[in-house]
């Protein structure tokens, strides 16, 4: 029963009858991560897909010269990869828990056979695929229109969208258990760039550091890059 609830938090199930959401939790088995640890690696066969239900995991590649580059970080409700929905093949990337992850597992195979079965489920996971090509369509065009600065703007109110919580004074406080290195291979820079940024958002009052991650106002940094 503890599957199910979890299940029905996704974007991608939560409007799905009780009948076809067993179907699922009948195929999935719960399981979990140490941090540091690995769910699968770049190159292995394509077999399962993975439901987060706690903690944080970071997809990353390598490329020919073996520098990092994280391609996302993802947490509790979130459906991954994506891509594994309709290919065969190999996983495209690395994924690794940040923090001790409790995950569900899904066969791919038997999935497939439920997305066949049910045609509305594979219409609304068009639409969450549609969100992740803008997300990357936007980060790419970050990348190449922006500076450094600006950029890692962009990556602070990005994180705040996806990972951050509304506190009552208007800020946004982000917790998510990354260092500055992971921040940079988010965008590729350094971590350097990273720390001189956050130390001017700081002095400017557009960054707050709090006991255990950041805080910031979104306008502010909106602001910021509209200057």
């Amino acid at each position: 029963m503890e599957k199910f609830f979890a299940l029905k938090n996704a974007s991608l199930f939560n409007e799905l009858s009780s009948s076809e959401l067993k179907l699922i939790e009948n195929i999935s088995i719960s399981k979990n991560f140490k941090k540091g640890e690995h769910i699968f690696f770049q190159g292995d066969p394509l077999v399962n897909v993975y439901f987060i239900q706690e903690g944080l995991v970071k997809v990353y590649r390598n490329d020919a010269n073996g520098r990092e580059q994280i391609v996302s970080i993802l947490s509790k409700d979130e459906l991954f990869p994506h891509i594994g929905f309709f290919r065969d093949g190999t996983y495209p990337a690395f994924a690794q828990a940040i923090e001790q992850t409790k995950m569900i597992r899904i066969p791919k195979n038997r999935f497939e056979e439920i997305l066949i079965a049910n045609p509305e489920l594979c219409v609304k996971l068009f639409k969450v695929l549609g969100e992740k090509i803008i997300d990357l369509q936007t980060r790419l065009e970050a990348q190449i229109l922006n500076n450094t600065y600006e950029q890692i703007i962009k990556l602070l109110i990005r994180l705040g969208e996806s990972h951050g919580k509304n506190m009552k004074d208007g800020k946004v406080y982000l917790d998510v258990n990354v260092t500055n290195q992971d921040l940079a291979k988010m965008i590729g820079t350094s971590r350097e760039s990273i720390s001189r940024t956050f130390s001017k958002l700081k002095k400017q009052k557009l960054l707050f550091e709090e006991k255990s991650g950041y805080s910031f106002y979104p306008e502010g940094l909106l602001k910021e890059l509209l200057q």
